[in-house]
């Protein structure tokens, strides 16, 4: 019996092609390993394989192709997903790593604008100098001729003073000697941060011990009358050694270090 099949570009595809699609797409699936997640029973449903006289192929309903189309989108989106979070993970750490360098580098500059504010207060501190008795002035200069002074001249200079006035170091030093000497009576000789020596001869008392450190103003004992004076007041010498006999004149050597006198 004759019978006339459907022509034109709107007829339907051939069971054989439609069947050829599908199982293209299911082979390339499996490839994925997008059909090994669809459950078996689905392809039970359909009929058996056909024959094309070429090769089997298997055939599936569309509800099992659109579900493989939906697993095998949902997977590509995953992985983009997956992508993105990397990105943001590793953006995340350079932004973490940077802030952490950002921080670093202020704390190291911190830490350098401390040490140099610490180094020039103490620079500030070893080059501050005082008078060794505040408001007082000079009664005898330097290298006074008398017949008082074993020398022959005057190898300080005195301050005036009344008996139990502060003495002060005139800068920071290390206490040398404190104690008795001789014609100077009871005298402390510090070291000086730069290297010179500084006398404090007369006193009435010493508030200072051998080895101790001493600041620029500090109290080191009171004036008085001890030793060879005649009258209370201190005897203050700039010397290059503790020694007596290498002494300098002590009003320049106050100069050089600011005081005004």
């Amino acid at each position: 019996m004759a019978f006339t099949r459907a022509t034109g570009k709107h007829r339907r595809p051939s069971r054989m092609q439609r069947t050829t699609a599908r199982a293209a797409g299911v082979a390339a699936l499996t490839t994925t390993g997008v059909v090994g997640t669809v459950a078996a029973p689905a392809f039970a449903a359909e009929p058996a394989p056909e024959q094309t006289g070429l090769t089997p192929v298997v055939t599936i309903g569309d509800s099992i192709a659109d579900e493989i189309d939906a697993q095998a989108a949902a997977q590509e989106q995953a992985a983009e997903e997956a992508a993105l979070r990397k990105m943001a993970e590793e953006a995340a750490r350079e932004r973490a790593a940077e802030a952490a360098k950002e921080a670093q580098a202020a704390a190291e500059k911190a830490r350098e604008a401390k040490d140099r504010a610490a180094r020039e207060a103490e620079r500030k501190r070893l080059n501050t100098f005082v008078m060794p008795i505040a408001g007082s002035y000079v009664s005898t200069g330097y290298q006074a001729g008398s017949s008082l002074w074993s020398s022959g001249s005057h190898t300080g200079v005195d301050f005036h003073a009344a008996s139990g006035t502060s003495v002060h170091a005139v800068g920071a030093g290390t206490v040398v000697a404190a104690g008795w000497g001789g014609a100077y009576g009871n005298q402390v000789v510090l070291k000086m941060h730069d290297g010179t020596y500084t006398q404090y001869g007369h006193l009435s008392s010493i508030g200072v011990v051998v080895g101790q450190t001493v600041t620029a103003g500090q109290q080191i004992g009171l004036s008085g009358a001890t030793g060879n004076v005649t009258g209370p007041h201190l005897h203050f010498e700039a010397r290059t050694t503790p020694e007596y006999g290498s002494d300098i004149d002590p009003v320049a050597y106050l100069r050089a270090h600011g005081v005004s006198l």
